[in-house]
C-alpha cells in the first residue's frame, strides 16, 4: 500500500515538475525565439540534405547490389541529375524569365481585369439587401489582404538569395555524405537505441521507410507529369504563360485534392483577361489532367502506398492547414502516414503482449 502512495505521489510531482517546465518555456519564449530561429536556419541544409539521401537511398541500394561501388552509384545519381537540371535550365530557364517579365507587364491590366469583375458583381446584386454588399465587401477585402500576405512573403523569400545560394551549394555535399555513410548512422543510430527496443523500432524504421518513402517518391513523379501534361495542354490551346502555369499547376499538385484548385486558379485568372472561350478551353485542360492523375498517373505511380481513408487524409489537410498553411497542407499526408505506422506496430505490440 505504501509503495502504491509512493509511485503515485512520484507521478504528481513529475507531472507538476513538467507543466512547471513548459510553463517557464511559454513566458521566457520571447527571449530564445531568435535563438531557435538561428538554430532552424543552420538545420535547414542537414534536414533537406537527410530527405533527399532519404528519397534517393533505395536507388543507389540496387546500384550497390548490382556490384557497383557505393560512391560509383552516387555519381552517377548526381551526374545524371546535374545533367538532366542543367539542360532542363539551360533550355526554359530564358522562357520563363521572358513569362515572367510579360506576367509583369500584364499586371496593369489583371489589375482593371478584377476592378471590373467586382464593378459587374456589385451591379448585378444591385437590387440584392445592403447586408449582402458588406459581407461581400468583407469577403473582397480579406481575400486582397491575403494575397498580399502571400506576394509580400514570397517577395521577402526572393530577397534572401544569398542565403538561398549557400544552402543549396551545401545540400548536394551533405547529401553524398548522408548516402555515402548511410550504413554507418544506422550502426550509430542502433548503438543509442536500448536492446529491447532495436528489433521492433528497426521494424518500424523499415514500415515508414517503405511507405512513406513510395508515396514520396511517387507524388513526386506524378506532380512532374502533371505539370509536364499541363504546360503542353496550355500551350496548345494558347494560353498566354504556359510554362509558368504548369510550374504552378505541378507543383500545388503536391497537396492531395486542395492542390489542383489551388493551382487552376491562377490560369483560370489569366484566361478570363482574353476571353470567356478561353476560360473555358483551360477548364477542360485542367479537368483532362486531373482524369489522367486521378485515373492513370496516381494509381500505377503512387499505388495504394499509404492505405488510408480519404476521409482521414482531407482531415489532416485541414489541420496542417489551420496549423502551418500551405506547408503544413505539404507535409500533413506524410506525418498522418508515420503516425499510422506507429499506431500500427503499437497496436501489434499490444496484441503479443
Amino acid at each position: 500500500m505504501e509503495d502504491k502512495i509512493r509511485r503515485a505521489l512520484y507521478k504528481i510531482v513529475l507531472l507538476i515538475f513538467v507543466l512547471l517546465c513548459l510553463f517557464l518555456l511559454a513566458k521566457l519564449f520571447p527571449y530564445y525565439n531568435g535563438m531557435l530561429l538561428g538554430l532552424w536556419r543552420i538545420m535547414i541544409p542537414f534536414l533537406i540534405s537527410g530527405f533527399i539521401a532519404f528519397l534517393l537511398h533505395p536507388i543507389v541500394e540496387k546500384l550497390h547490389e548490382a556490384s557497383m561501388p557505393r560512391w560509383a552509384a552516387i555519381l552517377v545519381i548526381f551526374s545524371t541529375f546535374f545533367a538532366a537540371a542543367g539542360f532542363a535550365i539551360y533550355k526554359g530557364l530564358p522562357r520563363m524569365i521572358d513569362q515572367l517579365k510579360a506576367l509583369n507587364d500584364q499586371l496593369p491590366e489583371f489589375a482593371e481585369a478584377y476592378r471590373g469583375f467586382i464593378n459587374g458583381i456589385y451591379q448585378r446584386t444591385s437590387d440584392f439587401p445592403e447586408g449582402f454588399h458588406d459581407q461581400l465587401s468583407e469577403i473582397l477585402i480579406s481575400m486582397e489582404a491575403w494575397a498580399n500576405e502571400r506576394i509580400t512573403m514570397l517577395l521577402a523569400s526572393l530577397s534572401n538569395m544569398v542565403e538561398v545560394m549557400i544552402i543549396a551549394a551545401v545540400i548536394p555535399v551533405l547529401t553524398f555524405y548522408f548516402l555515402k555513410d548511410f550504413d554507418r548512422m544506422k550502426g550509430v543510430c542502433k548503438k543509442l537505441t536500448p536492446k529491447r527496443f532495436q528489433s521492433e523500432g528497426k521494424h518500424l524504421l523499415e514500415d515508414i521507410s517503405i511507405s512513406l518513402g513510395g508515396y514520396i517518391r511517387g507524388q513526386l513523379l506524378v506532380c512532374l507529369f502533371v505539370g509536364l501534361f499541363s504546360f503542353l495542354g496550355f500551350w496548345i490551346i494558347g494560353i498566354k504563360y504556359p510554362l509558368l502555369l504548369g510550374i504552378v499547376i505541378g507543383a500545388t499538385n503536391i497537396i492531395p485534392y486542395f492542390g489542383p484548385l489551388l493551382g487552376a486558379i491562377p490560369a483560370v485568372i489569366i484566361a478570363m483577361t482574353t476571353s470567356w472561350k478561353m476560360v473555358v478551353f483551360v477548364l477542360i485542360t485542367i479537368i483532362i489532367v486531373q482524369m489522367l492523375e486521378g485515373n492513370l498517373l496516381s494509381p500505377y505511380i503512387v499505388g495504394k502506398s499509404i492505405h488510408i481513408h480519404p476521409i482521414l487524409i482531407i482531415l489532416a489537410l485541414l489541420v496542417g492547414e489551420e496549423v502551418a498553411g500551405v506547408l503544413g497542407m505539404i507535409l500533413a499526408v506524410p506525418v498522418l502516414t508515420c503516425l499510422k505506422v506507429l499506431l500500427e506496430h503499437l497496436w501489434e505490440a499490444r496484441a503479443l503482449h
